[in-house]
């Protein structure tokens, strides 16, 4: 497992160099469809560097790394109660009424940050992120947050397709983009976004084939783990 930034950018240039032909061979074995082995490849690899990423922020914030840890528990998110009001026939109001422990949301997170055993951030890991799936991520965090309204959210994305300059991450301020900060407004939730990637994504120049492959810099991870510091560092003291 990497432990710096450096092994996660040589573990990103070798993993996503190989994607491909990996695929192609399971692909021609039966095992698995192309496009499901690419999507799960990323997924997992996304995932991997993003625990990377906040282990390395919570060592450099000078924090006990024994108080970190990335156990996923399922939050249930219950009923509102005075949605029963609304129910028609009266009937299945009354069946509900009568199970309602049955009645609940289960939420996970792609990565969920614990400090101290309890869950303090929530990271969604995708390959890359454009508004029609942006607003899911915004209805889970909303969800969530009715439960942990102290809960901090963070999406992580290889490459960004939300618009703007959400895909240069490097630039000291990040406008973004008129669509994404109009599904913002609509919702009460202070997301993260970090990029990874320089450059919007193009559906027709996928980075797992060479020609299009793009590097990942240490510059961009740095910024990556600054901006986890600066979530996490409350957390510090606190035993």
């Amino acid at each position: 497992m990497p432990t710096n930034i450096a092994e996660i950018r040589n573990a990103y240039n070798l993993l996503v160099g190989g994607i491909d032909e990996k695929a192609q061979t399971e692909d021609e074995e039966g095992n698995r469809a192309y496009g499901g082995a690419v999507r799960a490849a990323k997924g997992m690899l996304v995932e991997s560097i993003a625990k990377n990423l906040v282990e390395i922020a919570w060592r450099e914030l000078g924090a006990d790394p024994k108080r970190l840890n990335f156990r996923h528990e399922s939050i249930r998110i219950p009923l509102k109660t005075e949605y029963i009001k609304r129910v028609r026939p009266q009937e299945v109001a009354e069946y509900i009424k009568a199970h309602i422990e049955q009645y609940f949301y289960g939420y996970t997170a792609d990565v969920h940050v614990n400090i101290d055993g309890q869950f303090v951030m929530g990271i969604e890991c995708k390959a890359y992120t454009e508004n029609a799936m942006f607003k899911r991520i915004l209805v889970d965090f909303t969800l969530v947050k009715q439960i942990l309204p102290k809960l901090k959210c963070v999406l992580i994305q290889l490459e960004s397709q939300l618009t703007g300059d959400y895909s240069q991450p490097l630039k000291p301020v990040i406008f973004g983009s008129p669509p994404t900060h109009t599904l913002l407004s609509y919702f009460e939730v202070d997301l993260n976004i970090i990029t990874l990637l320089e450059g919007e994504r193009k559906v027709d120049q996928p980075i797992h084939k060479q020609k299009f492959f793009k590097e990942m810099t240490e510059a961009a991870l740095q910024k990556a783990v600054n901006t986890l510091k600066g979530l996490l560092n409350e957390f510090v003291e606190q035993k």
